[in-house]
């Protein structure tokens, strides 16, 4: 038995279950739902579905990063137990977490002498950021010790490849994320911009497709590009999706068709209440294993 914890943030996309069956530790996040504060616990509190459809009618979402005082009290009766922590931050390049982490290490590792928490910035984020998650999973129950699984986070983060589309441009236009003059192209024209997460962490807008049925064939096209091996991927493979199940179902059939070697069938999450208040409804993610991320 590891001689340390696992953790990561809610951001991470899994559910309860999963994160539990795992032995993986997590912090939750928050969000405001029209001025009222809730925990992302994982659709606990507030199941996604109510979540969405809150938004479709006009709620307001935002949303607040865990800060350094929650991570001191978070990580605080792991070391009172003797173990150190290994933490993975929601990716940096779309919030300040890793920082906040960092301050709480700083802090506690003073109070604790001898005990160490590690944080890595996962340059990752929803199920993407889970998938990387359970393969720290997979290396700590084969022996793996903190420092070891540490320089393996830090050397392989950028091989955790994340891509999105969504149908539904409310929410990006909304957010910022598109001007009101290309949302409204967007919508007349019927596209689905085709997105992915940089080398940096960063979520970046990579083609303009038109309808989602060329969409949902194009993700899965880059995935036959950049995968570990091609469509001989053997390794596994996360979707989450934001109150659209039956276009992730779509992705997932391809991708299940085309890579006959997948490790299991695909697993479908739904993407959070803090990543889907930026989202919004109509967003479906895909991530694998594949070539560096190198831009």
């Amino acid at each position: 038995m590891a001689n340390y914890v696992l953790s990561c943030c809610s951001t991470a996309d899994l559910s309860k279950e999963h994160f539990e069956s795992r032995d993986i530790h997590y912090v939750c996040a928050h969000y405001q739902l029209d001025g009222k504060d809730y925990m992302d616990d994982l659709g606990q509190s507030m199941p996604f579905d109510k979540f969405y459809q809150a938004m479709v009618d006009g709620a307001d979402t935002r949303t607040s990063q865990v800060n350094a005082e929650e991570f001191e009290a978070y990580f605080t009766p792991f070391l009172e137990q003797g173990l150190d922590v290994l933490h993975l931050a929601l990716s940096s390049g779309i919030s300040g977490t890793y920082n906040s982490a960092r301050l709480a290490k700083e802090s506690l590792e003073a109070k604790f002498p001898g005990r160490k928490v590690n944080i890595v910035d996962s340059l990752a984020a929803s199920s993407g950021f889970g998938l990387l998650m359970d393969k720290l999973a997979d290396l700590r129950d084969e022996g793996m010790s903190l420092d070891e699984l540490t320089a393996w986070a830090e050397a392989h983060k950028k091989n955790m490849h994340h891509w999105f589309f969504t149908s539904d441009l409310t929410f990006f236009i909304k957010g910022g994320r598109v001007s009101k003059a290309s949302g409204f192209v967007g919508k007349l024209l019927n596209i689905c911009p085709l997105l992915n997460v940089s080398y940096e962490g960063k979520l970046v807008p990579r083609e303009k497709i038109r309808t989602k049925r060329k969409v949902i064939s194009a993700i899965v096209d880059r995935m036959a590009e950049h995968a570990e091996n091609g469509t001989d991927y053997s390794g596994k493979c996360y979707i989450s999706q934001s109150a659209c199940y039956d276009d992730a179902r779509a992705v997932a059939d391809l991708i299940e068709a085309r890579f006959p070697r997948l490790n299991g069938k695909v697993e479908i999450n739904h993407i959070g209440t803090t990543i889907g208040s930026h989202t919004g409804p109509g967003t479906v993610a895909l991530f694998y294993w594949g070539d560096e991320r190198v831009d």
